[in-house]
């Protein structure tokens, strides 16, 4: 079974006592049997934990850098049967100079050693004292541990066997103006691995979660982060025992700050997804070209690569995957913890794109069709904002309500209500006797509700408004949404067509969000209500007439899938290209029994497969998209995130589903 380009990772902050390296060891062995039992592929320890960081001038004594050697030996031996891959710290005399070191480890072998680069010489931290840089080293071969090992001042990159790659710098160096992280990610790493012994003071914790989410960010690469914790001398200072994870700057996983016992923080990493946002991100990959012109110079300044091991048990490396992170059901939803902030961001991005074209156009006068509907709805709050904001009376908003076949009594009194309360112009034009009489003029039997009878209403409708436009001399705004357009669940030339189109990238799932964020903080208890009951109406085209008791009979989800489905799937095909299998995958942990949004295997796979047939089949209506404004990350138009060819196959796709 595929790891679908997760690797499992772990941040160790082990009970330390300064100097006693013996002790020091024994902890380290323990957690790393725990992690190796737990499937974890490369545990992180703090800086110099095995003799602990604030030994001070006790690094100048032989007997404990003997100590710390002594106990890498040991190390190799109890890692001689674990594909388990240890980065420790410790002190390493190379020649005359004494180094602050991570010790690569992996089956009883010592993959590599990475010296520290930037060492604080400052208030507490006087490690100048007693260690030198990297840039102070010459490259050299050391006798270590019983092995010969390579020290240099060159980048260096550890690829594992399940083909992840790592990089490693210490403490100081990530807070440098250009840290080794940064020419490490540049030259390949997919995670970086910090070894630190950060002490504790009033607003550093919330400065260095910010400093590593941007650093992880700004090289797009997992980061992993151990800094000493309780154990540590606190003749000056204290050491809170920081475990952090992140992935391409979100926090995945963390420690408790504080605690009195060892702790062993265990996520997963999407290598895979990094790398996909690496090869998307255009400013990535130009950041490269100093460095290639770099690296062209001589050898020395080339990048080592050093391969990890392979498993002992190949059959066991990737048999029982098991995913372990949380995955979100709702991608688009803001996870902001001020909800109401990031609705009013959204809502302001559409504002603005829609007043910079009503002012450019010279336009006081707008058309929205308005279905009583969770779309046009959206479409029809942005418009009253967008006057309000540029100081146009209301009254220019024209809201065009026209019953069909399958108005029923609700969204049509939900529609007229809402235009009410809002003080637009409201216009009813009935579609049936002009359905009707088209119908006749092109031979179609009324009583057959096939996609003629459906989509001859939409277009009937886009006529109506594009026509009272010119007359009123406006402009038509459109209503329908990212996730219609993803599934091609819009008339070709009907509903799919306007002059700007507000809604154009946000996705089904997000629009009862924003609405909801407008009834609670931008009109009155009245209009409030009616804004509920939209939100609380089955979502439906309403082309086919009611049932006997005046409901809503045809109902989208029905036909296309549930749209909470869809936008997952949307989300990951668009923003990261992962396989129909990944996103299956992702989808059976989102949506599994139990959870707040529950599918079985086979209903998640039945929509993934009507998703994926839709998104190719119906890409010529997205090549010829109208002008509409980008609020996420992901967009559907032509012009900018997505260009697709119209005729696309998506054989590949589907047989990756059968398969």
């Amino acid at each position: 079974m595929k790891n679908f380009g997760y690797i499992k990772v772990a941040s160790a902050i082990p009970s330390v006592k300064v100097g006693d390296v013996n002790y020091n060891l024994q902890q380290a062995e323990e957690m790393i049997a725990k992690a190796e039992g737990k499937g974890v592929e490369i545990i992180v320890f703090p800086e110099l934990s095995l003799t602990g960081y604030t030994c001070q001038d006790l690094f100048r004594q032989q007997l404990l850098i003997d100590a710390a050697e002594q106990a890498v030996v040991h190390l190799l031996d109890f890692t001689r049967q674990l594909d388990i891959i240890a980065v420790v710290g410790l002190p390493v005399m190379a020649g005359n100079i004494l180094l602050n070191c991570a010790a690569v480890i992996q089956q009883g072998r010592v993959l590599g050693l990475i010296p520290k680069t930037y060492l604080p010489n400052y208030s507490e931290f006087y490690e100048k004292r007693w260690f030198a840089s990297s840039q102070d080293l010459n490259p050299t071969d050391v006798l270590f541990a019983g092995n010969t090992i390579r020290i240099t001042s060159q980048p260096t990159i550890f690829r594992t066997s399940t083909g992840a790659t790592f990089g490693i710098e210490l403490c100081e160096d990530v807070w440098a103006p250009e840290p080794p992280s940064t020419r490490l990610a540049l030259s390949g790493a997919d995670i970086i691995c910090n070894l630190s012994a950060s002490d504790e003071l009033i607003g550093k914790h919330s400065y260095l979660c910010s400093l590593l989410s941007q650093q992880s960010a700004r090289t797009m690469s997992g980061y992993i982060y151990s800094s000493s914790g309780f154990g540590e001398s606190t003749q000056d200072v204290v050491y809170g025992g920081n475990a952090l994870v992140y992935e391409n700057g979100k926090c995945i996983a963390e420690s408790e700050r504080f605690s009195f016992e060892p702790q062993l923080v265990i996520t997963q990493i999407d290598c895979e997804k990094l790398r996909a946002e690496r090869r998307n991100n255009t400013t990535f990959i130009n950041a490269q070209r100093p460095l290639n012109a770099q690296l062209s110079i001589s050898n020395y300044q080339m990048v080592r690569f050093i391969d990890c091991q392979a498993p002992l048990n190949s059959n066991l490396s990737t048999l029982n995957f098991i995913l372990e992170r949380e995955v979100n059901p709702t991608p688009f939803i803001p996870s902001s913890a001020d909800m109401k902030a990031s609705c009013e961001e959204i809502f302001n991005i559409q504002v603005a794109g829609l007043a910079k074209r009503l002012v450019h156009t010279n336009c006081k006068t707008v058309v929205v069709g308005i279905s009583g509907g969770l779309d046009s709805t959206l479409a029809l709050l942005v418009c009253v904002k967008t006057f309000d904001k540029l100081k146009y009376p209301r009254k220019g908003i024209v809201g065009v309500t026209m019953p069909g076949f399958g108005t029923t009594d609700r969204t049509y009194n939900n529609a007229l209500s809402l235009m009410q309360h809002l003080g637009i112009t409201i216009k009813e034009i009935s579609i049936k006797d002009a359905c009707i009489q088209h119908f006749k003029d092109i031979e179609h039997d009324i009583n057959v509700h096939d996609v003629t009878y459906e989509n001859g209403q939409a277009r009937e409708r886009t006529q109506i408004l594009m026509d009272l436009s010119n007359k009123l001399n406006g402009m038509v705004i459109g209503t329908g949404d990212l996730s219609e357009l993803a599934l091609g669940w819009a008339t070709y030339n009907g509903d799919h067509m306007s002059m700007y189109a507000v809604n154009v990238s946000i996705p089904k799932t997000l629009i009862k969000y924003l609405v909801h964020y407008v009834a609670d903080n931008e009109v009155e208890e009245a209009c409030r209500d009616v804004l509920v009951d939209i939100i609380d109406t089955p979502i439906s085209p309403e082309l086919i007439p009611a049932d006997e008791n005046g409901n809503i009979k045809q109902k989208t989800e029905d036909l296309v899938g549930p749209y909470i489905l869809h936008d997952f799937f949307l989300y990951y095909v668009l923003r990261h290209g992962f396989r129909p299998e990944k996103i299956f995958m992702l989808a059976r942990k989102a949506f599994a029994p139990g959870s707040e949004y529950e599918f079985d295997d086979a209903t998640i796979e039945k929509w993934l497969r009507t998703f994926l047939r839709r998104f190719f089949n119906q890409q010529f209506k997205r090549s010829c998209l109208p002008d509409g404004p980008k609020v996420g990350s992901v967009s559907l138009s032509p012009r900018g995130d997505w260009r697709m060819p119209s005729d696309a196959s998506s054989v590949l796709w589907l047989n990756s589903i059968e398969n």
